[in-house]
């Protein structure tokens, strides 16, 4: 890390006590290494709100016995070529698959890419994993 620079922070007994718990179920090696994650954590959501470019995946889990849902995943895709990076097609068992559409953009544009894939129907679950592209997060 370049300039890292070192500050204090205080905080009522219980509170530490309680994040020192929170940092040993997430096995976080340090007080520092937590608080890094959660600034970042808090950075990213204002990207989803504010930024103007972010990356992130859009997870589907759906039936693919059902009639024509390939093709309309795939077409819906296409059209939103500028944001899909790339997709990963996972068989889970003879009727289901898992789609991994990794995608990177205006937040706005990505969230209604998202929300049109979860409502097609047969699909039975989708989530969208919002990251950032890094840039602004050091």
């Amino acid at each position: 890390m370049s300039d890292l620079i070192r500050f204090g922070v205080s905080l009522e007994k219980g509170l530490l006590e309680k994040f020192d718990k929170y940092i040993r179920r997430r096995k976080w090696a340090s007080r520092s290494d937590a608080l890094r994650d959660l600034i970042r954590a808090e950075l990213i959501k204002k990207e989803w709100t504010e930024g103007d470019e972010v990356a992130g995946a859009v997870t589907l889990i759906y039936d693919h016995h059902r009639k024509d849902l390939l093709g309309r995943l795939t077409d819906l895709q296409h059209g939103y070529q500028r944001l899909v990076l790339s997709t990963l097609h996972i068989h889970l068992d003879h009727d289901h698959c898992l789609e991994i559409i990794a995608v990177k953009g205006e937040p706005a544009e990505i969230q209604k890419l998202a929300e049109t894939l979860r409502t097609i129907q047969g699909v039975k679950h989708g989530t969208l994993t919002m990251s950032a592209t890094g840039r602004n997060l050091d």
